[in-house]
């Protein structure tokens, strides 16, 4: 039986790439769900995939539950953001439909909360996968990939800055938003220390030249301390091409850290909006560095950089390409794990690159300094 695999959020900047990316499979019967069925049928003929299905299934409202195991999903991917804020109903209505489960999630509280699903969902024989996206799974596959060149690791310290002609939706701008100007906690020098989203910036190399970026909230702050104990330090930020936008933001970033604007992720649909007034004025080129740095095997210091040059508009292959890659090895029968966890150790960083066959993404390793 061919597995039915339901994408949630399938119109949507992110949901509709895995939905084009995963038609014209044989290993799928594919079935596109959201709100609007008029969207989705749109989406269905740009596809042009006649076995692809779609459903208006909205999974804030009450019947979600019962509606979506009446589908009868093997696996479904969870692409309707923001996840800053979301419970885990959905993922419990997939332990319940009995099927399999991954999100695109970078909401840091859900991604890192996640695992408390672990026994229910190993006693119903289910895997449960959050944040199958750029973090932490692209992110920390870079990090395993590069780990075994040093004896002793220090800092990690990795970065994303898309490009401004980038198409992006509500949802993403909302996550930004959400903690933007708001208390983070990073490890940093071995002890637990505050910072404020979007503040503590600095210029970022990367392999298109360099960008201002900001400290982000992101699920790695906490996911990588556990998982790389020996690092001192882990620090995540992100910033806009456009000096103009990211001083912007810094600038209201501010405003909440003062107090002055409570509920700044509420305005994302105008922001965004406004955003899209300047979007001639930048590229479509973006990219992520992850930066390692410590000692190598005989005590010399080690600055390693793997980064990934997005080019042609196709940035926002890179946050889907992880569930994607999740769901063609989960068809080939090639992931045997069962409970709930975040999406860490499951994917290698060669896996997740070869997923990038055929878009203008180009990846490699640069030593900083030796």
């Amino acid at each position: 039986m061919t597995p039915r695999v339901v994408v949630l959020g399938a119109t949507g900047v992110f949901g509709s790439r895995i939905a084009t990316r995963l038609a014209h499979d044989a290993r799928f019967e594919l079935l596109l769900a959201g709100r609007h069925k008029a969207s989705l049928e749109a989406l269905r003929a740009a596809i042009g995939d006649a076995r692809v299905r779609v459903h208006a299934l909205d999974t804030a409202s009450a019947d979600f539950p019962a509606a979506l195991a009446a589908l009868e999903p093997h696996l479904v991917i969870h692409a309707a953001g923001p996840f800053q804020g979301q419970d885990y109903r959905v993922a419990e209505a997939c332990i319940d439909a009995g099927s399999d489960y991954i999100d695109l999630a970078d909401g840091r509280d859900f991604v890192c909360g996640f695992s408390r699903l672990n026994e229910r969902a190993r006693c119903a024989g289910r895997l449960l996968v959050s944040g199958a996206s750029s973090v932490p799974a692209l992110s920390s596959a870079a990090v395993d990939a590069l780990l075994p060149r040093f004896g002793r690791l220090d800092a990690i310290e990795h970065a994303i800055n898309p490009g401004n002609r980038t198409p992006r939706g509500d949802a993403t701008v909302a996550s930004i938003l959400g903690y933007c100007g708001r208390p983070i906690r990073v490890w940093r020098e071995d002890c637990w220390d505050t910072v404020h989203g979007w503040m503590d910036s600095r210029r970022q190399w990367f392999p298109f030249g360099h960008r201002r970026v900001g400290v982000c909230d992101v699920p790695d702050l906490e996911l990588f301390h556990a998982r790389y104990p020996q690092a001192r330090s882990v620090v995540f930020r992100a910033g806009l091409e456009l000096p103009l936008l990211q001083w912007a933001t810094w600038g209201m970033g501010v405003l909440v850290r003062l107090g002055l604007i409570r509920d700044l992720a509420r305005h994302a649909p105008a922001l965004r909006r406004m955003s899209e007034w300047f979007v001639r004025l930048g590229t479509d080129v973006g990219g992520m560095v992850v930066e390692l740095r410590g000692t190598d095997e005989q005590g010399r210091p080690l600055h390693l950089c793997w980064w990934l040059d997005a080019d042609a508009g196709d940035g926002p292959q890179v946050p889907v390409t992880p569930a994607i890659v999740f769901a063609r090895r989960w068809a080939d029968g090639l992931l045997a794990e069962k409970g709930a966890m975040p999406c860490m150790g499951l994917l290698a960083l060669d896996q997740i690159v070869a997923g990038f066959e055929g878009f203008a993404l180009r990846t490699g390793v640069e030593v900083l300094s030796r």
